[in-house]
């Protein structure tokens, strides 16, 4: 696994990154985020602990220009701890928040967790309640009958399986899905979405909508 600490200080950094080359994680490091977004640019990451207060490009500026190419889960790792603080974090979208100073154990055992639920939803079967969906053999199953699906309608189920409980603007499905030299609107995402909920049958409510931002799935472990 792929770790990136993005924090203006060298201390922190060296701590979180010692318990994490303990774990046999490979660990990137950026003093900001300018610096953070270069290293996405180069490598495969698969999470990111990130301070807030930093230099040139702050915390939340990183996460939200990374936001609009990829999809990471995210630690916040910050001395502000007011309610007000978490409750923004998790409100744009950050998987977890630990305050400084703070234990490394515990960081950890959360970096585990986030990894955890995230390699379940991205191995070549996926299950829940009534849906598989063979990601290999580019198959879905609905109540265990496969469904006929185009390409782009399952590269569209896969891109928010992947990212469950995620709002997910129009500009990012587009990007992902169609490319980013694709020149069509909004009602492209709508009406394949519509195709797809109706394929799903039973589990249509599963992909909710996101009042003016896009779409989500829903997943409940």
């Amino acid at each position: 696994m792929n770790v990136l600490i993005i924090d203006d200080e060298d201390l922190i950094r060296d701590v979180v990154k010692e318990y994490c080359l303990n774990e046999n994680y490979k660990v990137f490091e950026a003093s900001n985020g300018i610096e953070g977004l270069d290293i996405l640019e180069n490598e495969d990451i698969d999470i990111i602990v990130l301070d807030i207060m930093m230099p040139k490009m702050d915390g939340y500026t990183f996460f939200s220009k990374m936001k609009e190419k990829y999809n990471i889960p995210t630690i916040v790792l910050s001395a502000r701890g007011e309610e007000y603080d978490k409750l923004f974090g998790f409100s744009v979208g950050i998987d977890d928040y630990l305050t400084k100073p703070f234990s490394p154990r515990e960081l950890i055992a959360r970096i585990k967790a986030i990894l955890k639920r995230s390699k379940k939803i991205e191995s070549d079967i996926f299950i829940y309640k009534g849906i598989k969906v063979d990601f290999k053999g580019r198959v879905l199953y609905i109540d265990n009958k496969e469904v006929n699906i185009t390409p782009k309608e399952f590269e569209l189920l896969s891109f928010f399986i992947k990212n469950p409980n995620t709002a997910i603007t129009r500009e990012q499905i587009l990007n992902k899905v169609w490319g980013y030299d694709y020149f069509g609107d909004d009602r492209t995402i709508d009406t394949h979405i519509k195709i797809l909920r109706n394929k799903m049958g039973p589990y249509r409510d599963l992909i909710v909508t996101v009042r003016s931002i896009g779409y989500k799935f829903i997943y409940e472990e």
